[in-house]
């Protein structure tokens, strides 16, 4: 295999990555609660750093964060699609963004659960 074809091979994947990243900007650029969500991780990755977090409450910490913003990203894909798809309201229209906003405020309770079990204890209380 000459290098034109491996670099053909490695093309479509590294444009997919390209497109994820576009969507993950739009979303940013879009999306309120995606903001809120990016702003929320700052703030906690601070308190990581200044607590020291060991190398598992870190694990953790942003496997809370990234499946959150994963599961937002999802609910926003999701709420883009039944509005392509209908401009009129319809009852199952109404379940796909629900369900898929329930998706996302269950993991965020967990995360939320995460970070109390972590930094409780760091804070004294």
């Amino acid at each position: 295999m000459d290098f034109q074809e491996k670099d053909k091979k490695r093309y479509p994947l590294i444009k997919s990555f390209s497109f994820a990243c576009q969507g993950i900007l739009e979303a940013v650029r879009t999306e309120r609660n995606i903001k809120i969500h990016f702003a929320l991780t700052a703030i906690i990755l601070f308190f990581g750093w200044f607590f020291s977090l060991n190398g598992m409450e870190w694990l953790f910490i942003l496997a809370a964060i990234a499946g959150t913003i994963a599961l937002e990203l999802v609910n926003s894909a999701i709420e883009r699609v039944v509005d392509l798809v209908t401009d009129q309201f319809h009852p199952l229209a109404k379940q796909a963004k629900d369900i898929a906003a329930g998706a996302v405020f269950i993991y965020a309770i967990f995360s939320i659960i995460v970070g109390l079990i972590i930094f409780l204890p760091k804070l004294g209380l």
